[in-house]
């Protein structure tokens, strides 16, 4: 658990001694760009603004990316409150351009991007967007270079971070990378996905260059910042994502022979809120809880609900449920099934309250708590299992490979894979894909490895081909079979906003799987005019 009195006295403690935390009592997570930044300490203080800022983004991320999976559902089907109905429209892929979770999501992503372009600003970092390099000119306010460069550095992987979903999740966005007014921001229209990427790959070196060098430590009075191996990491998803695997091997190879992170010893201390910041997570986003206004809502709205205090206090919202595919239970879905007890037991739970149908709920972010909406679990981002995995994603089919899904196998109880049945470059990528979406289940990584497995994730398919002869394959296939299989068992029993099966199953398409531009950026922009996003 985070040390109480650390978290009040922060202030005090980065104005004598320099930002040990990054959770901060006193901070505003959208900082004012008439700020005067004085010191060096005043730029901890604004990059710790920025951290904070990250917080917001999650209560909406799961819903447009683990929801959209095939890990999760929304099994409202009878309800009549309106969160449900844009969980479901989020679930069968056919959102209104005026979703509000969508422009939710979009909104606080651009507040911190707006953060953390104000910081790198006062730091003297800014984005060449010709040479596609972060360069540093003087400032006029009593600090280092390098100081500035470690400032700048941490906040440019945040930014990296925000636009390396939105890019994913949007596709080309508005690309801001310095302070501007509301009236400069009615003029910047949407950009090219490759620009998106260039600016991402830009800060993430310069996050790679200037953070922190030191390995990991469990008395490092840094533990919870961006430092090298983090941006090494993320910078090695991006180069996966588009297909640069050997660059994306090399960064994963100095994370796994220099960083000192190493995997904990069972999947359950991964997530205990008593070992937080442990050796297996480069980065997460930190929470407090304790009824300081720092706490993590989701916990409560993964509970089922009407389940009172009995899961977590203050009940449920029974958002985010395991699909069948997922639940033990399911004999029919013996592919799909984690078999591993260990990381299901800490994935996956239930709840049945008397006669009441049984509720299966993720449970890997419960946690005791005082205030409702307000649990101490922070959100693992960037995980050393990530890492090991990714690195079998770089180099493909080969010994090594093999090696490093086994042991994220072992620590799960598993008997290693071995060559006689992974015998093929399609068995070694189902083998990957299934470890992945066991070992990060509900961590919002799965929707993102659906995408980037584009021509191999078919392999993870059911035995029985409902679409015989149809040429689709990869994201499309996953989707389709995933809604075709939960059709009978999920979605024809919904009396609110009932939808056909065919009409069901033709929604995940290609087109859809981007989300709509928010309506309200196009509608409200009189100087320009905003492409919308194709089948919109």
């Amino acid at each position: 658990m985070k040390n109480l009195v650390k978290y009040i006295a922060v202030i005090i403690v980065l104005i004598t001694f320099g930002c040990t935390d990054i959770i901060d009592l006193k901070s505003e997570s959208n900082i004012s760009v008439d700020n005067f930044y004085k010191n060096y300490t005043d730029l901890q203080v604004g990059l710790t603004s920025c951290y904070k800022g990250m917080q917001a983004p999650l209560s909406d991320e799961w819903s447009v990316t683990e929801l959209r999976s095939d890990n999760t559902v929304e099994n409202s089907g009878t309800s009549t409150s309106t969160v449900k109905h844009d969980l479901t429209y989020l679930d069968q892929f056919y959102p209104p351009t005026t979703h509000q979770g969508i422009y939710n999501y979009w909104l606080k992503t651009y507040n911190n991007i707006r953060n953390t372009n104000i910081i790198m600003n006062a730091a003297g970092a800014n984005y060449n967007e010709t040479s596609g390099v972060i360069e540093y000119a003087p400032v006029t306010i009593p600090v280092t270079l390098s100081q500035c460069k470690s400032i700048a550095a941490e906040a440019s992987f945040i930014r990296a971070y925000h636009y390396f979903n939105l890019v994913r999740l949007y596709g080309g966005v508005f690309l801001i990378h310095e302070p501007i007014t509301p009236e400069q921001a009615k003029t910047v229209n949407r950009s090219t996905v490759n620009d998106i990427y260039k600016l991402i790959e830009a800060d993430l070196k310069n996050a790679k260059n200037y953070a922190s060098t030191s390995s990991y430590s469990a008395n490092s009075s840094d533990l919870g910042h961006v430092n090298k191996w983090a941006a090494e990491a993320l910078l090695a998803k991006v180069y996966l994502t588009l297909n640069r695997k050997a660059e994306a091997s090399v960064l994963l190879q100095d994370v796994i022979s220099n960083s000192g992170y190493s995997l904990q010893s069972t999947y359950a201390n991964v997530f205990s809120v008593n070992n937080e910041m442990n050796s297996e997570i480069l980065f997460a986003v930190r929470f407090k809880g304790g009824g300081l206004g720092m706490g993590n809502p989701l916990p409560n709205n993964y509970a089922p609900t009407n389940s009172g205090n009995a899961i977590i206090n203050g009940d449920g919202d029974g958002y985010n449920a395991p699909a069948l595919e997922l639940i033990k239970s399911s004999s029919s879905y013996t592919n799909y099934i984690d078999p591993s007890l260990a990381r299901y037991n800490v994935n996956i739970s239930s709840y049945t309250k008397g006669n009441a149908a049984t509720s299966y709920f993720v449970n890997k972010y419960m946690s005791p708590t005082i205030v409702a909406y307000d649990a101490e679990n922070d959100w693992p981002v960037l995980r050393y299992a990530d890492v090991i995995l990714m690195k079998a994603e770089a180099d493909g089919n080969i010994a090594s490979s093999l090696a490093y899904i086994n042991q994220v196998r072992t620590r799960a109880g598993l008997a290693v894979l071995t060559t006689s049945t992974v015998n093929s470059v399609a068995t070694f990528e189902k083998a990957l894909a299934s470890e992945r979406r066991w070992e990060l289940a509900f961590e919002n990584q799965r929707w993102f490895d659906i995408m980037r497995f584009t021509t191999t994730m078919s392999s993870l398919s059911l035995p029985t081909d409902p679409f015989p002869g149809l040429k689709i394959q990869g994201a499309e296939y996953v989707m389709k079979k995933h809604l075709n299989n939960m059709w009978s068992k999920l979605y024809s029993g919904f009396t609110i906003l009932p939808i056909l099966q065919n009409d069901l199953i033709s929604n995940a398409n290609p087109d859809r799987f981007l989300l709509p531009i928010p309506q309200y950026e196009i509608d409200t922009n009189s100087f320009i005019t905003i492409p919308q996003n194709p089948s919109y």
